[in-house]
């Protein structure tokens, strides 16, 4: 997997929880006294980073109090795309065809701990607890054994579905792209093996869903490669890669969570 050049100037070490190897880095985009920047998360602390997602992060300033910053959404993104039926145990498309995509919309994501407010006439809104993939670099036309080089990280997220409207509507638009219907965790991870990770969701704490990415049909590298060559992928753009298991619909007051080992978690509460 490639190596993120990432460049801190004052600290030698990195204080990440147990469970995250030393070479993983964790990078957040956080808003202190109206300055918006990226930085690297060490334990309570974050430290400033120059720089963006395409460009050499380096580290500027003194460490944060964590306490002390309001994290934002990790990424700006232009695009945000997203793979369909990429597990046996949700629904399976044939491993040698193209990936079957579909997108997002940039408006639909909300990060972590936000309440999502469903739209009034949603009754059938189903969880999908799923890897997110973060573009780093510009990339058109690549091959897969290229793909890697151009994600920076990744995210956990929750591909919310309304089942009526995605069966109802001639585009799963309003299915999949409604406000709120995109739940990223804020804290992207750097230098994880994306295709060997536990993905585990809960409602209402309760496992309902948890298998290895491993077990995706369209891998990370053939996805990026494929999107590439119909679009100029950005630094920021996202990709959902698919959901395993089986889903149920939410109920007002419910709480959510999508948990990836080493990578973090993203949980909110439904509203309607």
């Amino acid at each position: 997997m490639k190596k993120i050049m990432l460049v801190i100037g004052l600290v030698t070490g990195l204080s990440l929880p147990s469970m995250v190897s030393a070479d993983v880095k964790q990078i957040a985009r956080f808003k202190h006294h109206q300055t918006i920047s990226y930085g690297e998360i060490k334990g309570d602390l974050i430290q400033p980073l120059s720089g963006d997602l395409s460009t050499q992060l380096t580290a500027k300033g003194d460490p944060i109090a964590l306490a002390e910053v309001k994290l934002l959404l990790p990424t700006t993104p232009q695009k945000v795309f997203a793979v369909g039926m990429n597990f046996n145990s949700h629904i399976s498309s044939p491993s040698k065809a193209p990936p079957p995509l579909f997108l997002k919309l940039p408006s639909s994501l909300i990060a972590s701990g936000e309440t999502i407010v469903l739209p009034e006439d949603a009754n059938n809104v189903h969880f999908e607890g799923e890897l997110v993939l973060v573009i780093g670099k510009q990339a058109k036309h690549i091959k897969e054994s290229q793909a890697e080089e151009v994600i920076f990280g990744v995210l956990a997220g929750n591909d919310l579905t309304e089942r009526s409207w995605q069966s109802s509507d001639l585009q799963w638009m309003r299915s999949k792209a409604s406000d709120g219907f995109g739940p990223i965790s804020s804290i992207i991870t750097v230098g994880v093996d994306f295709n060997n990770l536990l993905l585990t969701t809960r409602l209402n704490g309760k496992i309902v869903q948890q298998e290895n990415t491993q077990n995706m049909i369209h891998k990370p590298a053939k996805v990026v490669s494929y999107l590439s060559q119909y679009f100029t992928l950005m630094p920021g753009d996202l990709i959902f890669m698919g959901t395993p298991g089986r889903t149920q619909a939410l109920n007002n007051g419910d709480t959510v969570s999508v948990s990836i080992d080493q990578v973090g978690t993203v949980e909110n509460k439904i509203k309607r």
